[in-house]
């Protein structure tokens, strides 16, 4: 994870999660497109689709799962992404009164450990290859720029920016303190800029 501090008290935070990751990827396993706020892309590269009706038939069937589904993205996105705790088996007990997403998470614990495992390695090699800290020194140059057009330091503020394997180049401000980001946007500084700038604005 990276972090930088514009030298007042505005902090930031840029790194993927994978708990997040594990959470779209059943998203995406289940047909759940559109689902939760705020609705983000398919995930790239693209999540094989799997059969869940036989999975939650008992439990409550296909709007069960996207309720809880909805539910767990809620509170998943309701505090620091950072501090996220992965459901692990044998009980899942960060999803105990979801039977029905235990029960895809429990078909798919495996393959979707597996694919996020390979999204975070390749996020690594993707932030080496830029610079460890080229998007923490463009976020402080943003800061700064709207330091010098308001002619005062930054308020205090934190900023938890997450970059995802989304299909697109665009960005999602979940209020107050959480920026969604597809992993291709920076390297596009103008649309880069064009969503980030107007969060950073509001904060300062």
């Amino acid at each position: 994870m990276s972090s930088a501090d514009s030298g007042y008290s505005a902090y930031f935070t840029v790194d993927t999660s994978e708990v997040l990751l594990v959470a779209l990827y059943l998203r995406d396993c289940a047909g759940l497109q559109g689902t939760g706020l705020p609705s983000l892309p398919p995930l790239q590269p693209a999540v094989r689709r799997a059969e869940t009706r036989q999975l939650t038939k008992r439990v409550g069937g296909r709007a069960t799962l996207r309720v809880e589904w909805e539910a767990w993205w809620h509170t998943l996105l309701a505090h620091r992404v950072g501090a996220a705790v992965l459901p692990l088996p044998p009980d899942f007990e960060a999803l105990d009164g979801m039977a029905a997403l235990k029960a895809l998470l429990r078909a798919h614990f495996g393959t979707a450990m597996a694919w996020a495992a390979e999204r975070c390695a390749e996020y690594a090699l993707r932030v080496g290859s830029r610079g460890a800290d080229s998007m923490d020194r463009l976020l402080a140059r943003i800061i700064q720029e709207c330091e010098l057009e308001l002619g005062r330091p930054a308020r205090p503020f934190t900023l938890e920016v997450v970059e995802l394997p989304l299909v697109g180049q665009r960005a999602w401000w979940v209020e107050p303190d959480k920026l969604l980001m597809c992993q291709d946007l920076f390297d596009d500084e103008v649309s880069f800029r064009s969503y980030v700038e107007p969060v950073i604005r509001a904060l300062v």
